[in-house]
Formats: C-alpha cells, sequence, structure tokens
C-alpha cells in the first residue's frame, strides 16, 4: 500500500516537473530570449515586442504642427547652430606697395576701372578704381581688394602682358628743347609733363612728372644736380622724398606716392614729381652729381 502511494507521488512529481519544462520552453520560445547560464544575472530590459520606452517628454523636434508644446521640464534639443560663413579676407589695401598691386591696376584697367598706368602702388586712386568694380558687382563698396573682390577680377580679366603692367609714358615725349641734345640732360616740359633722360641726343628713357602748384611753380631755366638723396626726408615739409635729385635750391627730381596715388589732381611744393618708382630708381641709378636738368615749355 504504501509502495503504490509512494510511486504515484513520484510520477505526481515528475508529471508536474515536466509541465513546468514545458512552460518554460513555451515561454523562451514566445519571448524570443536566449537562455541565460545559471547563476548569471538576469537582463534587466524587456523583450524587444514587450518593452516600451521610458517615460519622457518629446523634444520640439518630435512635435507634430498644431500639437501640444513640450514641457517645460524637457531636455532642450542639441541641434547645432549653422556656423556662419567665413568672412573674405583682405589681400591689398591703401599703403601697399607690391607686383600684385601692379597687376590689380592693370586688370582694372582692362575693364576700365582704372584710367592711368600701373605703378604698383595702392593709393586713393586705386581705392576709387576698386570702389567702383565693387559697386558694379553688387560687393560691398570698401576699396579694399578682399578674396572675393580678386576672385570677382580674376573671373573676368586675363593675365596682364609686360606691356600692360609697364606701359610707355603717355602722353609721348615732347620734341627735347634744343639745349638737351648734347650731353647728360634730364630734360623735363611742363607741356607734356614728360621727363626724357636723353644721352648726346638719344631718349633713354621717358616718364610722367608732375610740378608745383601755382604758389610753389617749379622753376624753369637751365641747371645741374648737385646733390642725390636716395631715402630723402623734406626738413620743410617733413614728407619723404626718395630718389631726390637736387638741381635748383630745395626744388628736386624725386618719386611721389602722392602723385602715384592722385595723380593730377594734386600738385607739389615746386618739385619735380615722377609716379613710376621702377622708373625713377633706374634714373637714380644712372644720374651723376654735375649732370644737366633743363626745365622748358
Amino acid at each position: 500500500m504504501r509502495r503504490t502511494r509512494t510511486d504515484r507521488f513520484t510520477r505526481g512529481v515528475r508529471a508536474a516537473g515536466a509541465a513546468a519544462v514545458g512552460v518554460l520552453a513555451l515561454v523562451t520560445l514566445t519571448a524570443g530570449c536566449k537562455v541565460e547560464t545559471v547563476g548569471a544575472a538576469e537582463p534587466t530590459a524587456l523583450p524587444a515586442e514587450t518593452s516600451s520606452p521610458p517615460s519622457s517628454s518629446p523634444s520640439p523636434d518630435d512635435a507634430k504642427p498644431g500639437g501640444d508644446q513640450a514641457s517645460p521640464s524637457a531636455t532642450p534639443s542639441r541641434t547645432p547652430s549653422a556656423r556662419p560663413s567665413p568672412q573674405p579676407s583682405t589681400l591689398m589695401s591703401v599703403g601697399d606697395r607690391s607686383k600684385r598691386v601692379r597687376e590689380l591696376q592693370a586688370r582694372l584697367r582692362q575693364i576700365g576701372h582704372f584710367d592711368r598706368s600701373p605703378t604698383g602702388y595702392y593709393g586713393t586712386a586705386t581705392v576709387a578704381s576698386v570702389q567702383s568694380f565693387q559697386g558694379k558687382r553688387g560687393l560691398a563698396r570698401t576699396g579694399r581688394t578682399d578674396t572675393v573682390t580678386w576672385e570677382r577680377l580674376l573671373a573676368m580679366t586675363r593675365r596682364p602682358t609686360a606691356k600692360e603692367l609697364d606701359p610707355p609714358a603717355t602722353p609721348a615725349a615732347a620734341k627735347p628743347d634744343a639745349r638737351c641734345m648734347k650731353g647728360r640732360v634730364l630734360c623735363i616740359s611742363k607741356n607734356s609733363r614728360t621727363l626724357s633722360w636723353i644721352i648726346d641726343g638719344r631718349i633713354v628713357s621717358t616718364m610722367d612728372v608732375r610740378f608745383g602748384s601755382q604758389y610753389t611753380p617749379t622753376r624753369e631755366g637751365t641747371f645741374s644736380v648737385y646733390w642725390k638723396s636716395r631715402h630723402h626726408v623734406s626738413t620743410l615739409y617733413d614728407s619723404p622724398m626718395p630718389y631726390a635729385m637736387f638741381f635748383s635750391g630745395g626744388q628736386a627730381v624725386h618719386y611721389s606716392s602722392d602723385f602715384a596715388a592722385r595723380g593730377y589732381d594734386g600738385a607739389s611744393h615746386g618739385c619735380v614729381n615722377v609716379r613710376d618708382e621702377g622708373k625713377i630708381a633706374s634714373l637714380f641709378a644712372q644720374v651723376r652729381n654735375g649732370d644737366k636738368v633743363v626745365v622748358h615749355r
């Protein structure tokens, strides 16, 4: 009798165990999770099919038009703001002197924005020309040549030739005065506003010049160079006079950055101004003390 009851109890325990294993297998197949090894920590995440996202307020980007606004406690969106466009950098501006400035002037001259020979000096005339070009193209009229202005100019022009970068003096030199036909002479014409460097009747070079105003006129007559000063500064006007070649008192032939910048809108204090620095530098190297200077009409 006892054995029969024991066998029944054993079969009941086995049946219950088998049922439990069957239920576990069914749950495992339904949930899709893998069987964990004994002693491993139970996963904290819910099965994919039954898990729900953590409760939080939607970000503003998730809100639908006309929907409820996000809760004040919601975490603000961290979408990065658009970066501002980089500002164009300045390549050339007032006071610069270089081959690149000469190229700028030559290119502006090709399209009618610069009405004189390139000098390589960035003065007020160049500023006005750049402003004119910028205004025609809808750019900010700064007068400075920045990267945007330069790229636009390059796209509209071609590489200047050597003659465009360093054109012959204009207007043409006047017929030399008879006093200029012998020896080494700086022959300066007020009518044509040119200086011709003449050796034994042969014109070596010619350049544009500017004279004094009616209040400080350049003296006319025959003189000679008595002093050369490469880095001269006027003690009277405290202004630079590079490549100065004095011929009459304080009057000299010299380079003028003001002439290069303003052209004939200005005047000297009596000196003979040259606006092409390259030409006056070459002339300064050739002229000697004692060479003749003739200033005539």
